[in-house]
């Protein structure tokens, strides 16, 4: 038995995109334990239902993160709509669904590229974010925000897509598709890739069933669960194909998501096909007086929305449960008996959202 250590990681690390402390128990260069230490950039808020009325909160949801924000307002506003009984219009459903799966392309090229960063390949880092800027400027067309949009209300949306908006869209989508032909290939293919990610972190299909694991981290281990194959938003009208694979190594997460890239595509090309017409919202009347749950698919799992009202314009109670915070546990899981230098490795591979779990 090798002399133990016990060595801090993080919360500022040149791989880390956000502050994520870990205490890595070390036995000479593998890790036996790991202990996370979370809250470095808690904000408090949920707390904020008490000061900012239930249609303001929108705004409050939408910035729990920068990556996945559209969907933190979409999911608040789906679970208000249903404590109020409000009929969202089709139109307005879709819409909603078109910005849903464009926020997931654009996570998962985000982490494509922060991946290709952390194993040293930065030309195809590059590659990834060069791309990830066709998606700002897609959103920025049609909601007039690259990071916070502040497209979805309670009762639809604020903004429409025109046909000629859409063509230049649907067009913009295009060029995201063939520049994505092109890296996906060097992920699939590449040896220095493969070398560094085939075998690493294995997660089996139990240990993900266990450990509540989610999204990519759970589908890569086998497990088929997808929050949008419920039919909520507009995937009711839409078959989603869920992506799976067996193996649960670091290799397989990345072939999940970048599967899930070409999905997310498909579905949004879909949705402005059978799109139809009308308004794009309900005028909104009275205060929530109620509770409700409300659940969907993020680029790294499923979401859970809960919100608790009174009958006044303020929430009693606003509660969101983020993937990456169900996906810690797994983490832990996958660095026991690692190689200290394939840490940051393994914290890139279940895409940490640090933002989103310390609200």
């Amino acid at each position: 038995m090798g002399k133990r250590t016990v060595m801090p990681f993080g919360p500022q690390h040149p791989v880390l995109p956000e502050p994520i402390h870990l205490d890595l128990v070390l036995e000479d260069e593998i890790v036996k334990e790991a202990v996370p230490s979370i809250g470095f950039v808690h904000r408090g808020l949920e707390k904020l239902v008490e000061k900012k009325d239930f249609m303001e909160y929108v705004y409050v949801a939408e910035r729990i993160c920068g990556i996945c924000s559209f969907m933190h307002g979409m999911g608040y506003c789906m679970a208000v709509e249903q404590v109020m009984g409000i009929e969202v219009p089709k139109r307005a459903v879709f819409l909603r669904t078109v910005w849903a799966e464009l926020s997931r392309v654009h996570s998962h090229l985000l982490w494509m590229g922060l991946m290709a960063d952390a194993i040293g390949f930065e030309s195809l880092f590059m590659h990834s974010w060069r791309l990830r800027e066709y998606v700002l400027d897609m959103f920025d067309m049609t909601t007039g925000g690259r990071v916070i949009f502040s497209a979805c209300k309670i009762g639809g949306v604020r903004r429409d897509i025109d046909a000629e908006k859409m063509k230049r869209f649907l067009d913009a989508l295009g060029k995201v598709e063939d520049g994505l032909h092109e890296i996906a290939g060097t992920f699939a293919a590449d040896h220095s890739i493969s070398h560094r990610l085939t075998g690493l972190g294995v997660l089996t299909k139990a240990e993900a069933e266990d450990l509540g694991a989610l999204g990519p981290v759970a589908r890569a281990s086998g497990i088929g669960f997808d929050a949008r194959t419920h039919g909520y938003a507009a995937y009711g009208d839409l078959k989603v194909n869920v992506q799976t694979e067996q193996s649960g190594d670091c290799m397989a997460r990345a072939s999940v998501r970048i599967r899930e890239l070409y999905e997310a595509i498909r579905l949004i090309r879909l949705c402005a096909e059978i799109m139809p017409d009308g308004p794009t919202e309900t005028k909104v009347t009275g205060n929530p007086n109620g509770e409700s749950f409300a659940r969907l698919e993020q680029p790294r799992g499923e979401v859970l929305y809960y919100v608790k009202g009174g009958g006044g314009k303020f929430l009693e109670r606003m509660r969101c449960r983020t993937p990456t915070f169900a996906n810690l546990p797994a983490l832990l899981e996958m660095l026991k008996g690692a190689e200290l230098a394939d840490v940051p490795v393994l914290i890139l591979t279940i895409d940490p959202c640090i933002s989103c779990t310390e609200r």
